[in-house]
């Protein structure tokens, strides 16, 4: 069945597909595979679109599928999917639960990439349609860049680009949202979530008996001073109203209780919204660990590894969700985030080459507010987290509105 985009009932065309997308994400959800790793993702990905009748191609960044459907205008609007899962051992005990050991889809990745394969099947049966549509399957979101892969490797950028079709001139991508309620959808201009830095420092001192500390200098003690003044970064460093989150998730050091160990080492991350605080954070980070360290006789090496980019929605991309959506659910289910999450995604990177919008879905019954309420229910990167496929219709809609009409 094909049909033209005026006064098509798209809602009837997602009902038609939407039991075997359904299935498609809980087969998904039964093979979860880590970034670059997404082969059996990206396999039915492409047999898909391939049976849609959609033109594809497959292996950029490693195991990125783009597709493209063809239309009037001359530039494309770009709908983005992650398909990567996490290094989780799975608790739910669902039928469909993964069968690969230590990996589980706790991030909804699986619904996103079903919601996606779901509104390129709908929409390669509208004809006429009023703009190109290039579909982005992308590896390794959690932590692995893969979007800066597939922007670096010409994903927006038409076939000349190394893409597919025309140019792409904004993007649309989704996130399953469990403390936003079912049927509900929110976002909001500018900065939505935060950019993802990560620090290693390794504290050294001088080892020893623990019985004879002054023969020693103990680089326990210069971490544990180290981790309380980095926490100044926030509460003396910026303006009270800037948002900068400094933690410390992992230290490491010492072998037994009576030894002083000559090296302790620590992880974290800095998560920040302006490029200003960034920059800020970093230096006051790499000062406050050297010379506390010095302080205590010991020496701080420094380590930052640049994360992903503040996700910053276009003003005018997020004022087209809005009114498309408000159009299409009406105004009750359409929310306004009030302010962002200090989480980050690589879907930062297409925001830095096109406008783009990164928008909310919701994912459970009950849920109150504009998705900043937890939820009585697993969350995001927990064992229990499962993809509502309540939600799907909801996605697929979105997504196909935001296509024909973004």
């Amino acid at each position: 069945m094909t049909t033209t985009a005026k006064g098509l009932d798209l809602r009837a065309m997602i009902r038609d597909e939407l039991d075997s997308i359904v299935e498609l994400r809980r087969d998904l959800h039964r093979h979860p595979e880590l970034g670059y790793q997404e082969r059996y993702t990206s396999e039915l990905v492409a047999r898909e679109l391939e049976a849609a009748g959609v033109a594809f191609k497959t292996g950029m960044a490693e195991t990125g599928v783009l597709g493209h459907l063809s239309g009037r205008a001359d530039k494309a609007v770009a709908l983005r999917a992650d398909m990567d899962a996490l290094p989780i051992v799975e608790e739910t005990g669902l039928p469909y639960a993964s069968q690969n050991a230590g990996r589980m889809h706790a991030c909804g990745h699986d619904g996103h990439t079903a919601i996606l394969v779901g509104a390129a099947r709908v929409l390669s049966k509208i004809q006429d349609r009023p703009n190109p549509v290039t579909f982005v399957f992308q590896p390794a979101e959690e932590g692995g860049g893969g979007g800066g892969r597939m922007t670096d490797e010409g994903c927006l950028d038409g076939e000349a680009g190394g893409g597919l079709g025309v140019p792409v001139s904004r993007i649309y991508g989704l996130h399953g949202w469990p403390n936003l309620a079912l049927g509900r959808v929110a976002s909001k201009p500018g900065p939505l979530l935060a950019s993802t830095d990560e620090f290693v420092i390794t504290v050294r001192g001088v080892g020893g008996h623990a019985a004879m500390p002054h023969f020693a200098k103990d680089p326990v003690v210069a971490s544990a001073h180290i981790v309380t003044a980095l926490q100044t970064i926030a509460s003396r460093s910026v303006a009270p109203v800037d948002a900068v989150v400094c933690t410390v998730g992992q230290i490491n050091g010492g072998v037994a209780n009576n030894v002083i160990p000559e090296t302790v080492t620590m992880v974290g991350t800095v998560r920040t919204l302006r490029a200003e605080t960034r920059e800020l954070a970093q230096q006051r980070l790499f000062q406050l660990a050297q010379r506390t360290a010095e302080a205590y006789g010991c020496k701080a090496e420094v380590e930052w590894h640049p994360g992903y980019p503040v996700t910053r929605n276009d003003d005018g991309a997020t004022e087209k969700f809005f009114g498309i959506a408000r159009a299409a659910l009406g105004d009750d289910a359409v929310s306004l985030v009030p302010e962002p999450a200090m989480g980050g995604e690589d879907f930062s990177y297409y925001g830095m080459k096109v406008p783009a919008c990164f928008f909310l879905l919701g994912l459970t019954p009950g849920a109150q507010g504009d998705g900043t309420t937890p939820a009585p229910v697993p969350q995001l990167h927990q064992p229990l987290f499962n993809f509502n496929d309540e939600a799907i219709a909801t996605g697929i809609e979105m997504m196909c509105r935001l296509a024909l009409e973004g």
